[in-house]
C-alpha cells in the first residue's frame, strides 16, 4: 500500500500540488483525474520519483519511502509514459530487456524468456524483432507496458494512456489494465477521460484546477 501525506510541490514560486493526501491500496486501480494544468502529471512524476517533492512524505507498506532517492525505484514503481519513450534504434525485444539486464543483472536468456511470456499475454508475440517505427500506436503502448512490467514493479503508473491512441483502442487499454489488476498489480492511472476512469478505477482522486 502506498500512502501520500501532505505532499506539496512548487516550481519557483508556483504551487502545483498543495498538501495532497491519498492512499493506493494493494491490487487496486487509482485514477487521478482533472483538467490540463491541474497537476496530474506532476503528481504522477512525484510518485514515480521523477520529481522531488517540496514537502510531505511517502509511505510504502507503512514504511518511509522516498521515490526520488530510491536507487531501485524502477523495481518498485514502473511508469508507462504518454509518448511511450521507446528507444527508436532498438528492437522491441531490446527495448524490453535492456533495463532488466542492466539494472536487475538478469542474463540475456532470463530477460528474453520473461519478455516473451509478458509479450504473449499482451498479444505481442512475433513482434520481437520489429523497431518502434514499424508498430502501430496500440502496439507501442503494449510494448511500453511490457517494458515497465519487465522490472517487476510493485506499482505500475500510466500517464494519459489513451491520449495518443485512436478512440477505438481505448477499450483495448481498459482490458489490459483490468487484466493486470486481476493478476494482482497495483496501478495508478492519470487521465483527463472521466469515462475511461470510471470504467477501470477502484478509486478516483480529483486534482483541483486551483493548483495551477
Amino acid at each position: 500500500m502506498l500512502t501520500l501525506k501532505d505532499i506539496s510541490k512548487q516550481f519557483d514560486n508556483r504551487l502545483i500540488l498543495d498538501n495532497i493526501n491519498l492512499t493506493v491500496k494493494d491490487g487496486e486501480i487509482l485514477c487521478i483525474v482533472g483538467p490540463s494544468g491541474a497537476g496530474k502529471t506532476t503528481l504522477l512524476r512525484s510518485i514515480s520519483g521523477l520529481e522531488r517533492v517540496t514537502s510531505g512524505k511517502f509511505l510504502l507498506d507503512g514504511q518511509a519511502f522516498d521515490p526520488y532517492e530510491n536507487r531501485e525505484n524502477d523495481s518498485v514503481i514502473g511508469v508507462v509514459f504518454q509518448d511511450f519513450q521507446l528507444f527508436p534504434n532498438l528492437t522491441v525485444m531490446e527495448n524490453i530487456t535492456l533495463a532488466p539486464r542492466l539494472v536487475l543483472k538478469k542474463t540475456n536468456e532470463e530477460a528474453e524468456q520473461e519478455a516473451r511470456e509478458k509479450m504473449a499475454q499482451l498479444n505481442l508475440a512475433g513482434k520481437e524483432s520489429l523497431f518502434p517505427y514499424q508498430l502501430s500506436g496500440g502496439q507501442k503502448q503494449r510494448v511500453a507496458i511490457v517494458r515497465a512490467l519487465a522490472m517487476n514493479p510493485k506499482i505500475l503508473c500510466y500517464d494519459e494512456p489513451t491520449s495518443a491512441l485512436d478512440p477505438d483502442l481505448r477499450q483495448e487499454v481498459e482490458s489490459i489494465i483490468v487484466g493486470l489488476k486481476q493478476q494482482g498489480m497495483t496501478q495508478i492511472v492519470v487521465t483527463h477521460d472521466m469515462t475511461f476512469a470510471e470504467n477501470i478505477a477502484d478509486d478516483i482522486f480529483q486534482v483541483s484546477p486551483r493548483n495551477e
